[in-house]
């Protein structure tokens, strides 16, 4: 009887929800400046002021961002973790609500196709990592970079890029978007301006990956902008690889961003998903011959015109309201959910991973078993400077090196691995391996591959966060066997 009694006294306590919410509505905080940003390679006063919903971040560094950004606290119970609203469907007020949602008139969610409010927390949050406004989630890095293509090229116009592409990424462009009359022109290397000679009337972006994957350049993000934005046109950079814990691309001139964020920035190999992140400054209304799409009224929502419309954020409307509500890719909350735990972490695991990579570079360099090793960190790497300009310093944790041998050799040594993953994911906490000639680059000619930096003896190291020796080691007795075994061999 006395718990009984107990419990219903807790329960009178229960604060009514018109005073809870009014008393939610009131604790807004106000957070001020962190200590000094260490390592991210952009001027102070571009650091983004962003709302959590509960307050105002001012002037906060990406470390911060990644835990507080988008999100504060749940209103209704004040949990402060992301709740996962794994719901289809969401109620409209009456009829009039609901009118106004499809014809874009009014802020909310319809259907979960596309939008969700656990989605929304990791758009912001990236948004805000990447210095930008707006973003749109989706199911996967390559659905990420398709919608963000599409959303800018018609039939019958084209896409100019550097060559040094990941595996399926080339594919795309050079055999599915031309199949569905959008064609890509390859530039002969990475500089601007091998990239600006093929640009023609018809081309609507310029495209490239911050650090190429598997080749490890990187890419003169602000020449490129110049570049493109002198024709005007965006640029669009694939930033999966340095995370904007190394690089923000947009304050260095691109326009669009997009991340796999299967990779670094979900970091534990569970999850996949992508994201698109527009910067709101390419000026869409200057060039309605380029773009009619965001400057002609949109049939399907009434004669909608989005650069009217949503100003500044008029891509990331019309991706989500056009690709993702009608194709669909879109990213599940839990994974979302997933994500954002992975992007909690993200800074302290790259600090490792950027620390791993360097040990194990030097490693290899020293070593009489393998033939060569590309790693942009060396001082006297050709792309050094970049590292410097671009990163801050701090080359990634992707590498790549040729055991002596050949193609064999990099096989043997590929099958000899223990410790590290034989695997085509990137970015995991784990250390992975793969061997590009015969998975993520197979389907290449050998003159593709060679451009896209890709050797027959190739191997692809993504380095993780064990401890260092560990993974020497493991790298050691795999180089000891694919050694050893071409010695046997050339005595038989």
């Amino acid at each position: 009887m006395a718990a009984g009694v107990a419990s219903a006294s807790r329960r009178t306590h229960i604060v009514p929800w018109p005073i809870f919410l009014w008393t939610t509505g009131v604790l807004w905080h106000t957070y001020e400046t962190l200590s000094d940003r260490q390592r991210n390679p952009v001027p102070d006063d571009s650091l983004p002021g962003f709302s959590t919903g509960q307050g105002v971040l001012r002037q906060v560094r990406n470390e911060t961002l990644a835990l507080h950004a988008g999100f504060d606290m749940d209103p209704a119970t004040r949990a402060i973790a992301v709740p996962i609203y794994q719901t289809v469907a969401y109620g409209f007020e009456n009829a009039e609500h609901g009118a106004a949602l499809f014809n874009l008139e009014v802020d909310g969610y319809r259907y979960s196709r596309i939008g969700n409010p656990t989605n929304a927390v990791l758009e912001r949050r990236v948004a805000a990592m990447e210095g930008a406004e707006e973003a749109l989630a989706v199911s996967s890095g390559q659905a990420a970079i398709y919608y963000a293509v599409s959303n800018l090229a018609e039939p019958g116009r084209n896409l100019v890029t550097v060559p040094q592409l990941y595996g399926t990424t080339h594919s795309m462009f050079a055999h599915f978007l031309p199949g569905i009359g959008i064609n890509v022109r390859f530039a002969v290397s990475d500089d601007p301006t091998d990239v600006e000679q093929i640009i023609d009337d018809d081309t609507r972006a310029v495209y490239c990956e911050s650090v190429g994957n598997p080749a490890g350049n990187i890419a003169d993000i602000s020449r490129l902008a110049d570049v493109a934005h002198r024709h005007g046109i965006p640029l669009i950079v694939d930033n999966t690889v340095a995370t904007p814990m190394l690089c923000r691309p947009i304050s260095f001139g691109a326009d669009i961003v997009v991340h796999s964020l299967t990779k670094f920035m979900g970091g534990h190999g569970t999850t996949l998903g992508g994201i698109i992140i527009d910067s709101g400054r390419f000026p869409w209304a200057s060039h309605p011959g380029r773009f009619p799409m965001f400057c002609e009224p949109d049939q399907s929502y009434h004669g909608l015109t989005y650069s009217k419309h949503f100003g500044p954020n008029a891509f990331i409307a019309r991706c989500r309201s056009v690709y993702l509500r009608t194709t669909g890719a879109a990213l599940s909350p839990f994974n979302a959910f997933m994500l954002l735990q992975g992007v909690e972490t993200l800074a302290v695991r790259v600090d490792r991973h950027v620390e791993n990579a360097r040990r194990v570079a030097g490693f290899l360099h020293d070593d009489p078993r393998v033939d060569w090793t590309n790693y942009v960190g060396f001082s006297d790497h050709p792309y050094f400077h970049l590292v410097e300009r671009y990163l801050g310093g701090r080359a990634s944790s992707l590498l790549t090196f040729g055991v002596k041998g050949g193609y064999d050799g990099g096989v043997q040594f590929y099958n000899a691995l223990k410790l590290v993953k034989r695997v085509v994911n990137l970015g995991d906490s784990k250390s992975l391996a793969c061997h590009p000639a015969s998975t993520t680059h197979r389907q290449m000619t050998p003159e593709e591959q060679r451009k896209a930096g890709v050797a027959p003896e190739t191997i692809r190291l993504s380095i993780g966060i064990e401890h260092v020796d560990d993974i020497i080691e493991d790298l050691d007795q795999a180089l000891d066997a694919a050694t050893t075994r071409k010695c046997a061999k050339e005595y038989q």
